[in-house]
């Protein structure tokens, strides 16, 4: 399904008029504070989060799964929903490849697809923590960290093959996420399984071409409830630092314990030029896996003014981030789930660009903690989807997405395209 463009433009017309005043308004407001609004709205409009697309379906726990009717079959039907998305919002213009839950048949004609609908490929993904049918050994008891080295040769290969990919699409970087580790002590030695994961990413670093990167991420918990070979950033941080330059880590909200300070984290990271990439979404408890900004709106917006801070004050030279949705969909349409998800980031980035960093760096010399917290919040409370809305508008997307995606029945659209039986190809 393809939203034609006179479809955008009618609905922008009948709230133009609301949202020109509320704009109004806003920046009236903004200017008075000193702030540059058409400044703001450009950053804005340059803002793209990558979609995986293993979100576009329903997605589940260990107890069931629910599907939503429509989901797509096919990496071709993904990538049409993926540029849907981009199409209302202007702001989804990439797509990140789970392999080889999403293996294109035909690389050219994919790529060509996703020209058409504006999008490019973002990081692909390695997966070593399922057994797949044609697979010589299991991962089981781990990939990269394995005591065979069969298992972890096995593994290795599988990355590099990724990278292959990739590269026909014209990705320049792979996602490294490892399930390995122990739920029982004395299962794992540690220091062995960290070397043979070391040796291995080294393995694979040196197998990339000279212009990519690589992306290693960490978790907590989950598979594995004793111990995770690459359990949180500083171990990421190192085995980055040892495999090379191009070599980066990787931050997922949920992937770390509750209460984390993942503001800090991230600081560090860009301290150090070593922040690959960003995966949002949101928990409650662990990695939950909902949607952005849901329930922790304010740590979000604190991320941020760390990830724009780093942004401006990019001394080490850390690179372009890579952005991208990395959530679950159980209960809403998919779609719907990431809509909302786009909105949230670019809101908590929005609100971070208001921040007056003279200020804030002033009070914090002078150790003024109550006016430190005033400045945040100032920023943080003000209502800045006036300028998501005309981010939008001046690149031709639709003002309020998701009113427009219920408006024109979409999922019903997708559903009689596609059936209701219908099973997103990958998960």
């Amino acid at each position: 399904m393809h939203i034609q463009k006179t479809l955008i433009d009618a609905h922008n017309e009948s709230l133009y008029q609301r949202h020109t005043d509320e704009y109004a308004s806003l920046s009236a407001q903004l200017q008075q504070r000193g702030i540059h609004v058409p400044g703001i709205v450009a950053k804005i409009k340059d803002f793209q989060v990558a979609i995986p697309s293993w979100a576009l379906g329903a997605g589940g726990t260990r107890f069931g799964r629910f599907s939503i009717g429509g989901e797509p079959g096919s990496l071709e039907q993904k990538l049409d929903d993926v540029g849907l998305l981009h199409a209302l919002t202007h702001s989804a213009g990439a797509v990140s490849l789970h392999i080889p839950w999403d293996l294109p048949g035909d690389a050219a004609a994919i790529r060509q697809q996703a020209a058409a609908l504006g999008l490019c490929f973002d990081a692909v993904n390695s997966n070593t923590f399922q057994d797949q049918a044609d697979q010589g050994y299991s991962y089981k008891f781990g990939s990269l960290c394995h005591v065979s080295e069969a298992t972890r040769r096995q593994a290795i290969d599988h990355n590099l093959y990724v990278v292959e990919i990739g590269q026909m699409l014209g990705s320049k970087s792979i996602t490294v996420w490892l399930a390995d580790g122990a739920s029982f002590p004395g299962q794992l030695n540690f220091r062995r399984a960290l070397d043979h994961t070391r040796r291995a990413l080294q393995e694979i670093y040196a197998g990339l071409p000279t212009d990519w990167s690589m992306f290693i991420e960490y978790k907590a918990y989950e598979p594995n409830f004793y111990a995770m070979v690459i359990q949180d950033w500083g171990t990421s941080h190192l085995l980055a630092q040892q495999c090379g330059e191009r070599a980066f880590s990787l931050v997922d909200l949920g992937h770390h314990h509750p209460n984390t300070n993942i503001e800090q984290i991230v600081a560090t990271l860009i301290a150090q030029g070593k922040l690959g990439g960003f995966h949002f979404n949101d928990s409650k408890y662990g990695d939950d896996d909902l949607t952005v900004g849901s329930i922790k709106p304010y740590q979000l917006f604190l991320i941020f003014n760390e990830l724009v801070y780093g942004m401006n004050h990019n001394h080490a030279g850390n690179p372009a981030l890579a952005w991208m949705i990395d959530a679950s969909h159980n209960l809403k349409d998919p779609l719907e789930d990431l809509l909302q998800s786009l909105e949230a980031i670019r809101l908590a980035y929005a609100q971070a660009l208001l921040i007056n960093q003279k200020d804030l760096e002033a009070a914090q010399m002078e150790n003024d903690v109550a006016r430190c917290q005033e400045i945040l919040q100032d920023a943080y409370r003000t209502d800045v989807r006036p300028l998501l809305r005309q981010a939008r508008l001046e690149k031709g997307a639709a003002i309020e997405p998701f009113r427009l995606y219920r408006d024109l029945d979409v999922r019903k659209q997708l559903i009689r395209e596609r059936g209701s039986k219908t099973v997103a190809t990958g998960l």
